[in-house]
């Protein structure tokens, strides 16, 4: 059985964890990730991801701790690229993700969850970091991620007590945007890829990447990146022909034709 299943929709790729029975990420299957992502990232005819595990009880239960102790040396050179699950390192993707999250996400299934642009979740799902209860740090972006989307006690305490959180408490913090019933989780997913999918593609790599470069500037240290070039996809989105098809068939009431240029 494929570690990683791996389906093309349109402009969307999905990419499914499975591995049972906990969906649980080794050396291998972290590697098998990366080089989907890459390709994802280096494919122009793909605009949008969604990346989800198999079976109904778990995203991915993180790192094989099993796989670990039978001497996969679970570290960053042997995660391949884009690091943990491919993903938590994958800095220059500049194309969205969406994780469908169906089931417990623990450890670095969160921090894959946390990677990704947006979150649907059941009302099963489970989020944690319980690294410290193991002796360990969650060092595949957990700590980073967490502490710049919930307030910073919430953060301090998911970290430093590893105790897991619901889809619903998740939505209410920020970290989910969508909380649906199991049955309607990748339909939903895939609508809002299909939502991305409309957008201008170079408009919407500009808006990632300027997320990325002003993430901890004051709103004036961002105006000033703005303006000053230093965000290429910036300058390249507002420069296209697609920033000219976008006004021009709003004026004329017609659906735009975008070219990614």
């Amino acid at each position: 059985m494929e570690c990683v299943r791996i389906e093309r929709r349109g402009a969307t790729l999905e990419l499914t964890i499975d591995r049972p029975k906990a969906n649980a990420i080794d050396s291998a299957t972290s590697r098998a990730m990366g080089e989907a992502f890459v390709a994802f990232r280096d494919d122009p005819e793909l605009r949008v991801a969604i990346v989800t595990g198999a079976g109904d009880r778990f995203f991915s239960a993180g790192w094989d701790l099993k796989a670990h102790a039978a001497g996969d040396p679970g570290d960053p050179e042997a995660f391949g690229a884009g690091g943990f699950a491919g993903l938590t390192e994958l800095f220059d993707l500049d194309k969205p993700v969406i994780a469908a999250v169906n089931g417990y996400a623990a450890g670095g299934g969160f921090e894959l969850a946390l990677a990704c642009d947006l979150i649907v979740a059941t009302p099963e799902a489970r989020f944690s970091l319980p690294e410290v209860k193991l002796g360990l740090v969650p060092d595949s972006g957990g700590i980073f991620r967490l502490s710049r989307c919930v307030p910073d006690a919430v953060a301090r305490e998911l970290l430093l007590t590893g105790r897991p959180i619901d889809a619903v408490q998740a939505a209410r913090w920020g970290i989910v945007n969508r909380v649906v019933e199991r049955e309607r989780l990748l339909a939903e997913a895939r609508a809002l890829a299909a939502e991305i999918e409309a957008t201008a593609p170079l408009a919407t790599r500009a808006v990632k990447a300027l997320l990325a470069a002003t993430e901890r500037m004051t709103v004036e240290e961002a105006f000033s990146a703005l303006r000053d070039g230093s965000v290429p996809a910036y300058v390249r989105a507002m420069g296209s022909a697609d920033a000219e098809e976008g006004p021009r068939a709003f004026a004329k009431d017609r659906e735009p034709v975008w070219r990614g240029e």
